[in-house]
C-alpha cells in the first residue's frame, strides 16, 4: 500500500474515534448547544465538534516533523480560548486579545511582515475581521463544513499549479472536514462545530491565503473569502443602521433569513453558499491561469451586486410580514 494512502487511512480511523470519543465526554460533562430565541436547531446538540480541526492539525504537525511551529502555536491558541468559550463565554477583550497574538504568530511564520507597515496593518485588521466573520457563519448545519471543504479543495487544486504549501497538511484538513460533516450535514446534526471549530479552521484557511498570496504576489485570492466576507460586512451595515451592538448573536445573516424566515431547509442553504463560493474559487483560479484580473473582479461585483439586490428583497419581505 502507498505510504500516502495508509496516512490517510490511519488519519480518517484516528479522527473519528477522536470524534466519538469527544462526543462521549461531551455529553458526560454537558457541552451541550441548547436551543434559544436566537437558534436555528429545536434540539440539544453536543457543540465542539470542530475540535477536530485543531487535533488533525497537530497529528499532521508531529508527523511532519514540527514544520511550521508559529503557525501551530497560533491555532493552538485560538482553538483553547474558543474551546474554553464554548464551555462558558469569556470576556470580549480576552478572545480578541488571543485572536490578536494567534494571527501575529500567524504572519511571523508566512513572512508577512516583509510587507509594508500600512499593508501589515490592513491585513491584520482584515484577518482579525474573517475570524469573527467565520464565527457568525457558523449558524445553520454543513455550513462552515461544506464551505471549509470547497475552500481547502481549490487550494489544493491551485497547489497542484503554484505549489505554495504542504499537500499533506491539505489533505489532513480536507479528510477532518470530511470526518466533521459526516455528523453535521444531516438533518439533525449530530454535533456542531463550535467555536472551537468555526475559529480554528478560519485561521487555517487564513494561513493557506497568506502562503498563497505570497508566493503568487496575487492579492484577488482574497476573493475566495467572498460570500463570506460580503454577508458579513453586509450584516454589520444593516446592524449598525438599526444602532445595535454588532458583538451580540442575532439572526439576521442572509442565510439565517433563509434558513429561519423563509423556511428554505439548512443543509440546501449551506450547499448553495458553498456551491457560489466554488464558482468564485474556479474563476480567481482559471484567471491566474490565463493572468488576467478583470474576469475575477468583474465576477465578484457581479456576485455582490446580486446579493445587494436579494438581500434588500428579503429583508423587505420579512419587515412587511
Amino acid at each position: 500500500m502507498e505510504p500516502v494512502i495508509l496516512y490517510y487511512g490511519l488519519m480518517t480511523a484516528a479522527l473519528v474515534n477522536m470524534e466519538l470519543i469527544y462526543f462521549k465526554i461531551a455529553t458526560k460533562v454537558g457541552i451541550v448547544d441548547r436551543p434559544n430565541q436566537r437558534s436555528s436547531h429545536t434540539t440539544p446538540t453536543i457543540r465542539g465538534g470542530g475540535i477536530i480541526f485543531f487535533l488533525a492539525t497537530l497529528l499532521w504537525f508531529l508527523y511532519n516533523g514540527f514544520q511550521w511551529p508559529w503557525m501551530l502555536m497560533g491555532i493552538m491558541a485560538v482553538a483553547l480560548i474558543s474551546f474554553l468559550d464554548d464551555l462558558k463565554p469569556r470576556p470580549a477583550y480576552l478572545r480578541f486579545f488571543i485572536h490578536l497574538i494567534a494571527v501575529l504568530l500567524i504572519f511571523f511564520q508566512t513572512g508577512i511582515y516583509d510587507w509594508s507597515w500600512i499593508l501589515v496593518l490592513l491585513a491584520l485588521i482584515i484577518c482579525i475581521g474573517a475570524l469573527n466573520a467565520f464565527n457568525f457563519m457558523d449558524g445553520i448545519n454543513g455550513m462552515t463544513g461544506l464551505y471549509a471543504w470547497v475552500n481547502l479543495s481549490c487550494f489544493y487544486l491551485i497547489h497542484q499549479i503554484v505549489p505554495f504549501s504542504d499537500p499533506l497538511l491539505l489533505g489532513t484538513l480536507i479528510v477532518s472536514v470530511f470526518v466533521f460533516l459526516f455528523f453535521n450535514f444531516r438533518t439533525r446534526a449530530t454535533c456542531f462545530a463550535g467555536d472551537v471549530g468555526s475559529i480554528t479552521i478560519a485561521l487555517l484557511q487564513i494561513f493557506l491565503l497568506l502562503q498563497l498570496i505570497i508566493v503568487t504576489d496575487n492579492f484577488l485570492w482574497v476573493i475566495m473569502f467572498w460570500v463570506y466576507g460580503i454577508d458579513s460586512v453586509v450584516t454589520i451595515v444593516y446592524r449598525l443602521k438599526r444602532r445595535e451592538n454588532i458583538f451580540k448573536p442575532h439572526r439576521t445573516h442572509l442565510y439565517q433569513y433563509l434558513a429561519n424566515e423563509m423556511k428554505w431547509p439548512h443543509r440546501w442553504v449551506s450547499l448553495m453558499y458553498a456551491l457560489l463560493q466554488g464558482v468564485l474559487n474556479i474563476i480567481v483560479i482559471y484567471s491566474y491561469g490565463i493572468s488576467s484580473q478583470l474576469i475575477p473582479i468583474t465576477a465578484a461585483t457581479v456576485f455582490l451586486m446580486i446579493y445587494l439586490r436579494v438581500r434588500i428583497k428579503i429583508h423587505n419581505q420579512i419587515l412587511s410580514k
